[in-house]
């Protein structure tokens, strides 16, 4: 099932989706980091697709080429932030 990183709440979309759509319910954008497949909080560039630009504002729409919007659930949403706090704690206390 497809939704949005904002509010979490289902969407009934028709792919693909594009650089200007937005969520119906809150108005956050669907063609974005938050919402794709490759976003992984702990991966560099927070992206697991090696051949992706850097994209800054992971909350905003964009032109990426390798975007899959994802099929989340309300719980891979709470795993994606405490990924997301896991890799900071350890960025913060790396030691080299």
């Amino acid at each position: 099932m497809k939704r949005c990183h904002s509010c979490m709440k289902e969407l009934e979309i028709k792919l693909p989706v594009g650089r200007q759509d937005d969520c119906p319910h809150c108005r956050a954008d669907l063609r974005c980091c938050l919402n794709c497949t490759f976003y992984v909080p702990a991966a560099y560039n927070k992206c697991r697709e090696t051949q992706a630009e850097r994209v800054t504002e992971k909350d905003r729409g964009n032109f990426c080429n390798y975007f899959v919007f994802r099929v989340a659930s309300a719980e891979s949403r709470e795993k994606d932030l405490r990924e997301t706090a896991k890799a900071k704690l350890e960025a913060l206390f790396k030691m080299d």
